[in-house]
């Protein structure tokens, strides 16, 4: 935990939902862990930048030249506003573009629904060396599936268990799992959605079925309670970070990957030609 200060315990064992979790017991508005406020949150964050952009650099070069098949997927979920963007901009920006992979998982087209609600999501499996980020993802479909009864009650259960095995399946293959809830309170969320109607700039962010979706709160936190209790795993957890301020939110998620990378025990490759040879040839060129 030396990349950032401030940090009083381990956010990851402070939000990792464990048995006898409940969402409903979590404040959107606190920062576990962390004793400062939003500026020294800022620095913090600004503080593992190049901690984060070494690290996933080293995995991006071993897949690409050490043979290194590891990768990272990193799933966030979230209601609207809850600031799922913003982590892709102010946390994944940092690092090289070429060595993240986002899929950002809308309604279902035609064709996606013609196939198992699996199908999509596997063609936007990280490659090795890669940080992949699902911006929504397969627990759509356990979520606004159940809430909206988009599914019967006997496929959701279907699904609990597909998302086990596939998850399984991705750590087995080298994938390591991060799965993240930001969970942002109704209040919180009113005066996001308020702001995007506030600012011409936001217009383009905002979308009536968001109120729509608000309206039914309650019913989403239920759909979240079940998918951890069914799909909270050891080797595929659940965090569940408090979103009501932006700043803890991305420092835990920054948080999470670097400790991701640190533990992977990641090297530079070593070189597959003579250096001193190529030195040479360079001197004399």
């Amino acid at each position: 935990m030396n990349h950032a200060s401030h940090w009083t315990a381990d956010p990851i064992e402070l939000l990792r939902v464990g048995e006898g979790f409940r969402l409903d017991e979590v404040d959107p508005g606190a920062h576990p862990g962390f004793d400062g406020g939003k500026a020294q949150g800022a620095r913090a964050l600004a503080a593992g930048i190049p901690k984060l952009a070494d690290l996933q650099e080293q995995l991006f070069a071993g897949s690409r030249m050490g043979g290194d098949t590891r990768r990272i997927l990193l799933v966030l979920q979230a209601m609207d506003t809850a600031g799922k963007g913003g982590i892709v901009k102010h946390v994944m920006g940092a690092v090289d573009p070429q060595g993240v992979q986002l899929a950002a998982f809308k309604k279902p087209t035609e064709e996606e629904l013609a196939h198992d609600f699996l199908w999509r999501i596997r063609k936007e499996e990280p490659g090795p060396g890669m940080i992949g980020v699902f911006d929504r993802s397969h627990y759509e479909d356990v979520l606004i599936g159940r809430v909206r009864s988009l599914a019967p009650p006997a496929e959701i259960e279907r699904r609990y268990d597909a998302i086990n095995v596939f998850e399984r399946e991705l750590t087995a293959a080298g994938t390591t799992v991060i799965k993240v809830m930001l969970h942002i309170s109704a209040d919180e969320q009113k005066a996001r959605l308020q702001e995007r109607l506030d600012r011409p700039d936001k217009h383009w962010k905002f979308n009536p079925g968001d109120i729509d979706e608000r309206l039914l709160g309650a019913k989403y936190r239920e759909a979240y309670q079940a998918a951890f209790e069914r799909t909270a795993t050891p080797d595929a957890p659940w965090y569940v970070v408090p979103a009501d301020r932006k700043w803890y939110a991305r420092l835990v998620v920054q948080h999470l990957l670097i400790d991701a990378l640190e533990r992977m025990r990641l090297e530079w490759p070593k070189a597959d030609f003579d250096v001193e040879e190529q030195k040479a040839r360079l001197a004399a060129s």
